[in-house]
């Protein structure tokens, strides 16, 4: 059955334009809506884990606002700018996490050393549980107490730590005191810090205070005359050396406090610091009763420093080499001699592995320098009491 049409059947069903008819219209809904429930209080965190770790309801606040690489309206420099503040963001929880992650393994690593079997096992299961490298738990740990001593002196405020890059906070960590004070104070005044500006910071104090520069650099890098960045690598090498070495560099370079005669004195620095250290290693240059400081010198005077460093380096790792050499080959032939008394007829593919190892098991190794075979090399290994045939 149809019905005739009515005055207001062309107007859209919209609640605003329906008519007001003084009717009362009731909906009767097909289904009935399930009971709402409200969701369970989840557990309050225990205030000592809130003044340990901070409270965790600051992480809820990441808010990443990533720009549109393909919005051609948008200028790069505010691209850019954008950019720059998403991505301070996520330095800042990365710090934040990885300040809790050092905590919370250096808890765990805690609680083994008082109630753990065997030294560090228990630590090093929990790790291997979770895949977690050993040094990166370490450098975790490294990075909390680092923060805890930081808290603890009351050089950087806790709220201050969000205006840290992750490397920023690391870096500050390794820094003197005054620098650390300095950067603490930028901090609070709510400015960015990055790891550069820590570094330029603390190549700046270590320039204009260390004892180890003579008062003629320490003066040209407060006016800007040489830049902190050439001169606090030289300090840093200095440290490394000692005293007499130290002596003789800073005479060097108050005669001649120029850059070109810093950037020198570093590189000379650097030589002495790997040739002083891989004489001490080796055993070669031990026994052989060489005067290690009286060739320095003449190296020195001659102007071979380089090559001479050089030397005595290759030295050290021939001799490492040789004993990595040695160990491997024992290690191979014990290998073999199991395998051997193992295998019978039966295995005659694993008899065959173990005759073919048999050229570098014996006591001459033989190994081809390439691919044709008519290049080899022939080791002999003697033992105590042996001679060269």
């Amino acid at each position: 059955m149809m019905t005739a049409p009515n005055e207001f059947d062309d107007l859209p069903f919209e609640p605003d334009n329906w008519p007001d008819s003084g009717a009362t219209i009731a909906v009767q809904p097909d289904v009935i809506p399930e009971p709402v429930t409200e969701a369970p209080t989840p557990p309050a965190i225990p205030q000592a884990v809130v003044a340990k770790l901070g409270n965790p309801q600051d992480l809820a606040d990441l808010n990443l606002d990533v720009p549109d690489p393909e919005d051609a309206d948008l200028p790069d420099f505010e691209f850019h700018e954008q950019i720059d503040r998403a991505w301070f963001v996520c330095d800042r929880f990365d710090l934040q996490t990885d300040i809790w992650r050092g905590r919370i393994l250096r808890a765990v690593r805690d609680r083994e050393k008082i109630g753990g079997e065997g030294r560090g096992r228990g630590f090093l299961k929990w790790l291997g549980d979770r895949e977690i490298a050993k040094t990166q738990a370490y450098s975790l740990i490294e990075l909390a107490d680092s923060a805890d001593t930081l808290l603890a002196d009351q050089t950087i405020e806790a709220d201050a730590i969000n205006n840290f890059s992750k490397r920023a906070f690391v870096e500050t960590a390794k820094s003197p005191i005054e620098v650390q004070q300095l950067v603490a104070s930028s901090a609070q005044d709510g400015n960015h810090i990055t790891r550069r500006e820590v570094k330029q910071l603390s190549d700046e104090w270590l320039s204009m205070t260390s004892d180890l520069l003579p008062d003629e650099i320490k003066a040209k890098t407060a006016d800007r005359s040489l830049p902190p960045q050439q001169v606090a690598p030289l300090v840093r090498e200095l440290e490394k050396l000692p005293e007499n070495h130290q002596v003789e560099i800073h005479r060097a370079i108050a005669e001649t406090p120029d850059l070109d005669t810093v950037k020198q004195l570093t590189a000379d620095a650097k030589n002495l610091t790997r040739y002083l250290d891989s004489a001490a290693q080796s055993q070669t240059l031990r026994e052989g009763g060489v005067d290690i400081e009286a060739a320095l010198e003449e190296a020195l005077r001659l102007g071979c420093l380089d090559i001479t460093t050089e030397l005595v380096r290759q030295t050290a790792q021939l001799e490492q080499a040789v004993t990595k050499l040695y160990t491997t080959w024992k290690r191979l032939g014990n290998s073999a001699d199991r395998l051997y008394v193992d295998t019978g007829a039966s295995s005659p593919n694993l008899r065959s592995l173990v005759a073919c190892v048999e050229r570098i098991t014996g006591k001459l190794i033989e190994v081809s320098l390439d691919d044709t075979g008519e290049n080899s090399i022939r080791l002999q290994i003697l033992n105590d009491g042996d001679r060269l045939a």
